[in-house]
């Protein structure tokens, strides 16, 4: 926008500046290279035009500051130097300044006069409202984070189990620790996540609920591991090494990376899972087949496990398509030595399905709903 005013009007340079307490902040900037100006330059507010047109000491157009006294005295007339000046208040919608919409040029311009000042001031409406869209943001997003962080303070998130089982042995070899909130506002698990992220306050989130979860892993007798959710931005901040080597058997625990998480960079993200490896860690890639990212994760990271999503192994014995792709994925899995497993199982049948399709392991409510920590100790003793 600012690169359209400075065409249109045939200026050197143009400008969005934002009035703060001592200060005003360019916060846009268009001019040739090596211009006065960059973007994020700041200058005392007493300083230079804008405040002063603001105040009504200079007039919003000057089409020859040469011939303006008031505008010989500012000493950037001259250093710049400023021949010719446009600048228009940023009001936003509760009536306060923003900050200035302004541009400039080295030599007058005799001809700036009212059609100018029209675009001018229509262009610094269009600003206000984009101004008052971000700062709406903002605000959404500091609400949000206080809720995170009040939800964090209540003792959120609930941590529950829900055992996974080896198919050919039934008995429960791992559990995946989930979230839960029973706080307001009432939202799934996935949306806090989500919202956290939003605001910020994701990873802090994340990090608490892994703490939380492997708080209780040496509850748990020496053949059951525990598996958490991680992002790959957590494995990349560095937060986790530290808590996970605290852990008395680190190698009873598992990260799983989900499907949907965006991942930028596979060799950072390898060599930031390299140092957890090194200490047993386990790495999982979470809802293989419910998109194209699970095989990049898959083929990048070579997980010690791949874990089926629920889409697949729903009704997979009454659908061929599903059982081939989930014999093609376990085929692969066995390939480079990852253990399978299935989410998501409802049913007798779908069990039985997995097993002839050689699937390691399974989860899911026909098995086991998720439990509370008591309650997932006394499974793990006798399944």
């Amino acid at each position: 926008m600012l690169a359209a005013v400075r065409r249109h009007l045939g200026m050197d340079v143009a400008f969005i500046s934002h009035f703060e307490t001592e200060e005003r902040a360019f916060e846009y900037v268009d001019c040739a290279p090596n211009g006065p100006l960059r973007a994020n330059q700041r200058m005392p507010l007493s300083e230079g035009y804008c405040l002063k047109v603001v105040r009504g000491e200079l007039p919003e157009c000057i089409p020859d500051t040469s011939k303006l006294e008031a505008a010989l005295q500012i000493p950037q007339t001259a250093a710049v130097p400023i021949g010719s000046h446009l600048s228009v208040p940023v009001r936003l919608k509760d009536g306060s300044i923003y900050g200035t919409l302004c541009c400039f040029s080295y030599l007058p311009n005799p001809a700036l006069g009212e059609r100018e000042m029209r675009l001018m001031h229509a262009f610094a409406e269009v600003v206000a409202l984009r101004m008052d869209e971000r700062s709406a943001l903002q605000r959404a997003r500091e609400s949000a984070a206080r809720e995170v962080r009040q939800a964090m303070a209540q003792g959120a998130p609930r941590i529950v189990f829900q055992p996974v089982y080896s198919i050919a042995q039934r008995a429960v070899r791992a559990f995946e620790c989930l979230s839960r909130f029973d706080i307001a506002p009432k939202r799934p698990p996935d949306e806090w996540f989500r919202v956290a992220d939003e605001s910020g306050f994701g990873l802090p989130l994340e990090l608490h609920a892994i703490e939380k979860a492997l708080t209780s892993l040496d509850d748990f007798p020496g053949h059951c591991s525990l598996s958490v959710n991680c992002s790959p931005s957590l494995v990349l901040s560095g937060r986790l090494e530290p808590v996970l080597s605290a852990l008395n058997t680190p190698s009873r625990v598992t990260l799983e990376i989900t499907e949907h998480a965006i991942v930028q960079d596979y060799a950072a993200l390898a060599a930031a899972l390299a140092p957890l490896r090194a200490l047993g860690i386990g790495v999982a890639v979470d809802d293989a087949g419910a998109g194209y990212a699970s095989m990049r994760h898959i083929l990048n990271l070579a997980p010690d496990i791949i874990k089926l999503d629920m889409s697949l192994t729903r009704n997979i014995h009454e659908d061929g398509k599903r059982r081939a792709l989930a014999k093609g994925l376990t085929s692969f899995a066995h390939e480079i030595d990852s253990l399978v497993i299935a989410e998501g199982v409802e049913s007798g049948a779908e069990l039985e399905m997995l097993q002839r399709l050689d699937v390691d392991c399974a989860q899911g409510y026909f098995l086991a709903r998720p439990l509370a920590l008591q309650d997932a100790l006394t499974f793990s003793m006798t399944h």
